[in-house]
């Protein structure tokens, strides 16, 4: 199934130079005058090699259907996530297999675990993940929405840049695929 590069999410699996590969990150680069790129960080599901590629925003990507089982992320143990489906089988997957998607993964989160070959290869996480900010400086009473943005250090430990109104034990939505706020909660 042929998608567009601007639609490529961390956690899908592609079809790369005939060889399937995991989508650790993405990044859209619009470089001064230059014509916009997708920059992704892939890893090599047979090799774990990792690179970075580059695409055009219009290329033709190759998603690869996998079999994909619903579960709900239960905790994480350094390295080590676990995670249970429908029938109570709990899985434990590496922090090497999930690459970027860790820093969205809060308890009881719904996701999809994806199997080539049985063998799990990556997760799809949900668009958006409710989130409570532990540590910004403190808000600013008149404050309105406006560009000036701080940054804010959420419950996976992920760094966002918030609007000034935002204060500490709050929570805010945020976009999984940018990584970037979206609203309150």
């Amino acid at each position: 199934m042929s998608i567009p590069a601007t639609q490529m999410r961390p956690g899908m699996i592609i079809k790369h130079n005939n060889d399937l590969h995991l989508v650790f990150s993405v990044e859209h680069r619009t470089p001064g005058n230059l014509r916009a790129f997708i920059q992704a960080k892939l890893r090599n599901v047979r090799t774990g090699a990792m690179f970075i590629e580059r695409f055009r925003s219009p290329d033709p990507i190759d998603r690869v259907i996998v079999d994909e089982t619903k579960m709900e992320f239960l905790y994480n143990d350094g390295d080590d996530y676990y995670f249970m489906d429908e029938a109570f089988e709990q899985t434990m997957l590496k922090r090497e297999t999930l690459g970027d998607a860790v820093e969205f993964l809060i308890p009881n989160l719904s996701i999809s675990v994806s199997y080539y070959d049985g063998k799990a290869v990556g997760i799809e996480l949900p668009g958006v993940v409710e989130m409570t900010v532990m540590e910004t400086e403190p808000g600013i009473k008149s404050a309105t929405a406006s560009s000036v943005t701080k940054p804010a250090k959420l419950e996976t430990g992920l760094v966002v840049q918030v609007p000034p109104f935002i204060n500490e034990g709050e929570k805010i939505r945020v976009d999984t695929a940018e990584g970037a706020y979206m609203s309150r909660a």
